[in-house]
């Protein structure tokens, strides 16, 4: 009987009276199989010798288990002789008289391995030598690594080698619609477990996790991506597309890549005008209305000569000179020289960008005709120098003795008499007379001046030479310190400004730092390694979920400890939402699995519209999973990537403004994230920005002044101030400087800060003093904020309360903005250059 009381089936023997007992019993044949080695496993029952009297000298406590090894069964022929030992079997629990009257059943269990097994089939003999024993069970087995799938790759059933010591390489098989990345391998192991996966798989153009694009997506590389919302002005009808069509009239040049927008040829210049004088002919204009969604604008320049006759009309740009020349401008203005008097030119300007080729529209053009009978005489009296300096001249000229309408204003040309036509500059003055600085000294000049009324302009003056006096070194010199002086104190009140921003909250925030009463409204922030057991620290500050309220859809990504999901979250009374799931892949060790919730035990702290909101843990069941609210765009550097130049200004600083936001109140819980980085910000559907990745993140001391030291762990060079990466020391200053770093990455649509400089340049050019300059399109305002989050010295570095102020202020006044720096550093060129 079992130890239940109900009757089974076992084989026995108790011949424990009689000497030299030779009992046998002798499997029937067993069919190898696959298998290279087999396992035995054997349930039995012995009865203790001592518990039997008279019987000491022929009553054994052992039975031997034997195999033989052949190709068909033998039938009932039985032979000892052709059979091996495979081991002497011992009981680790007997019973004895008084267990049978109580009907205890005491079962040992012992498991032997066979082989290695060559032949088609086996016996398994048990040799009994006097021994009162009851065989229960006997279960042959042997052990195999389970047809599986890793990698978008699937591995067949393997058997292990008999030596346990080695492991059988499989390569795997890539699954449909999937190619190789590298070749996916996995080893089996002796006891049946996959081990060292290698290479991987991944999925083909027009496919994601093996299913395929549906229409109106697309993916036009292989890789573990998602499948992506077909550009602007583009479509895709059918499934598994690797590119999207153009609409109609839009149009991708050669060398764009899939993921950039359908484009369309530019409209015509605007506002084309004209200046002559005696030697050349100014054409500008300004760029076109729709310049087709590209940057890639150029014009090129048509000219006709024309006779008396409208309709005779011949090319000339072989007698003309188009300076820089007629085709392929970048910029809205040409030269052109060597004309004809007494003639009729037309001159047509067209824009191109890279598309226009492809399509079968005429070009558009702006067209504007010029009568070289302009250029009569000057309307203006002599040009007379009234006198000269190192950096100056005064000209003055005698008034036109008749016009027939109000002269406006005069405009002087002037250029160096040995650079002409390769630059020249003007000033306009509304009296006959004009002080023309900014010049070199001791450098002859040319000048010429012209009238302008409400007719239009007069043709220029004869040109003057005159020659400015000797060196001024010295002047030029103060000049540039000056220059430098207005700088220097444009920088001091921006940080004033800063320093002004600190309120009565920062001042009761600096108390409760020192160890005064608790800032009223923040939570402090508790580290989870502070807890003895760190159990203590997850059931404290995260919620644990019933898994079968989860619902995971599809592989997003790869963590540090396993895979990233999309999923659906279920919460009774609630509607379903959008989650994001990390799971914690198998075969873990107890501090893995706390380095992977220690995450959750921080999120569970925070509670802001620009952090990263934990929904809960699962940690009673398998997988270990954290869950967190679903970002839709993903991280901000690879949305701005997919999206350059797609947003305003405003939107931009609309998206630093949450970052601070979170920053600050983290900051004002005593927390330092470590690892501030646009990959480290997430963005959802309705671009707000949230902070995310506490991996590296640490906890500040009371004191306001301390920072985290740590003897270990990476640094990401290109985001962390100077004294952290120097002496590891991290603070909320040090976060001020990543801050920084992220605006710079924002408003340079997700360029990699330092762009390929190596890590080591980075670190000294930082200490030499480089600061990264502002990105085209930035704010004047904007480029400060980060220069002084660069701050050496970070003390001096804003605070996050006094950042999102500042943001907040520029918001409210758009016209701020206005200024960019690209605009000022020209403006800045001119002024050193006069």
């Amino acid at each position: 009987m079992d130890e239940h009381n109900r009757p089974i089936h076992t084989f026995q023997v108790c011949n424990v009276m009689e000497p030299n007992q030779n009992n046998w019993l002798r499997s029937n044949w067993i069919s190898r199989q696959a298998a290279q080695k087999v396992y035995v496993e054997l349930r039995f029952t012995l009865r203790d010798c001592n518990s039997i009297p008279w019987v000491s000298g022929t009553c054994k406590e052992t039975f031997n288990l034997f195999y033989h090894e052949t190709d068909e069964a033998h039938g009932v022929k039985f032979r000892p002789a052709q059979y091996t030992k495979i081991d002497t079997i011992a009981a680790d629990e007997s019973f004895t008289q008084m267990d049978l009257g109580d009907r205890i059943l005491k079962l040992n269990t012992e498991v032997r391995e066979v082989g290695p097994i060559n032949r088609k089939g086996f016996y398994l003999a048990f040799q009994d030598i006097g021994a009162c024993i009851a065989l229960v069970s006997v279960r042959v087995y042997y052990k195999k690594c389970p047809f599986t799938l890793r990698n978008l790759a699937s591995f067949p059933d393997t058997v292990p080698r008999v030596d346990s010591s080695s492991l059988v390489e499989v390569r795997g098989a890539c699954v449909d619609h999937a190619e190789e990345r590298d070749t996916p391998k996995l080893f089996c192991g002796a006891d049946g477990d996959w081990l060292v996966p290698l290479g991987r798989c991944v999925c083909s153009v027009g496919y994601e996790e093996i299913d395929a694009c549906r229409p109106g997506f697309y993916k036009a590389y292989a890789g573990n991506i998602k499948c992506s919302k077909c550009p602007p002005h583009s479509f895709s009808y059918g499934e598994a597309s690797a590119i999207c069509r153009c609409e109609k009239g839009f149009f991708r040049a050669e060398k764009d890549p899939p993921t950039m927008a359908c484009t369309r040829p530019p409209s015509r210049p605007r506002n084309l005008m004209f200046n002559l004088n005696d030697t050349c002919l100014l054409l500008e204009w300004s760029p076109p209305s729709d310049t087709g969604g590209r940057r890639d604008l150029t014009y090129n320049v048509q000219c006709k000569r024309c006779g008396p006759e409208p309709d005779r009309c011949q090319q000339c740009e072989d007698e003309l000179r188009f300076l820089p020349g007629p085709l392929g401008l970048t910029n809205a203005t040409v030269t052109v020289v060597d004309f004809s008097a007494h003639a009729n030119y037309t001159f047509e300007i067209e824009s191109l960008n890279g598309v226009s080729d492809m399509s079968s529209f005429p070009r558009p053009v702006a067209i504007i005709t010029v009568s070289t009978d302009q250029g009569g005489p000057s309307l203006v009296g002599a040009l007379k120098k009234d006198w000269a300096s190192p950096n100056s001249i005064a000209l003055s000229w005698q008034q036109p003795e008749q016009t027939t309408l109000p002269i406006i204003d005069y405009e002087v040309k002037y250029y160096e008499k040995e650079h002409e036509l390769l630059s020249y500059s003007s000033t306009r003055t509304k009296a006959p007379s004009v002080i023309v600085s900014g010049l070199k000294p001791a450098t002859w000049y040319v000048f010429s001046v012209r009238t302008r009324t409400a007719a239009g302009y007069s043709s220029y003056s004869p040109k003057y030479e005159y020659e400015t006096t000797g060196d001024c070194k010295y002047l030029r010199q103060s000049k540039v310190l000056f220059l430098l002086n207005q700088s220097f104190s444009v920088f001091s009140r921006c940080q004033w400004y800063f320093k002004a921003k600190m309120t009565s909250e920062d001042k009761r925030r600096a108390n409760y730092q020192n160890g005064h009463v608790p800032y009223p409204g923040i939570k402090t922030y508790v580290d989870p390694d502070t807890y003895e057991d760190p159990t203590q620290a997850v059931h404290e500050f995260t919620k644990e979920i019933d898994p079968s309220r989860i619902r995971i859809e599809r592989v997003i990504g790869a963590g540090e400890f396993g895979e990233v999901c999309s999923g659906r979250l279920r919460t009774p009374g609630k509607k379903e939402i959008a989650v994001a799931i990390k799971t914690l892949k198998g075969g873990y060790v107890e501090r893995q699995r706390w380095d992977f919730l220690r995450e959750a035990s921080i999120m569970g702290q925070f509670d802001h519209p620009n952090i990263i909101r934990l929904e809960g843990v699962v940690t009673k069941s398998r997988p270990v999973m954290i869950v967190v609210e679903y970002m839709e765009n993903g991280s901000l550097d690879s949305f701005l990537r997919q999206h350059d130049g797609h947003f305003t200004v405003i939107q931009l600083v609309g998206m630093l403004r949450g970052i601070a936001s979170g920053m600050k109140y983290l900051s004002d819980m005593g927390y330092v994230h470590r690892d501030l980085a646009a990959r480290n910000i997430l963005v959802n559907s309705n671009l707000v920005c949230k902070v995310s990745d506490f991996g590296l993140s640490r906890v500040l001391e009371d004191d306001p002044e301390a920072a985290y030291t740590t003897t270990g762990g990476k640094i990401p060079i290109r985001w962390t101030a100077p004294e952290a990466i120097s002496y590891r020391k991290f603070s909320s200053a040090s976060d001020a400087w990543s801050y920084g770093i992220v605006m710079w990455e924002v408003m340079s649509y997700g360029e990699r800060p330092y762009w390929e400089m190596s890590n080591q340049d980075v670190i000294l050019s930082i200490e030499e003093g480089y600061r990264l300059p502002a990105p085209m399109g930035c704010p004047v305002a904007l480029h400060q904020l980060m220069l002084h989050c660069w701050q050496k010295e970070r003390n001096h570095r804003p605070k996050f309360t006094d950042i999102v102020s500042f943001l907040d202020k520029l918001i409210r006044n758009p016209s701020s903005l206005l200024p960019l720096v690209e605009d000022i550093q020209s403006q800045s060129d001119i002024n050193l250059a006069q």
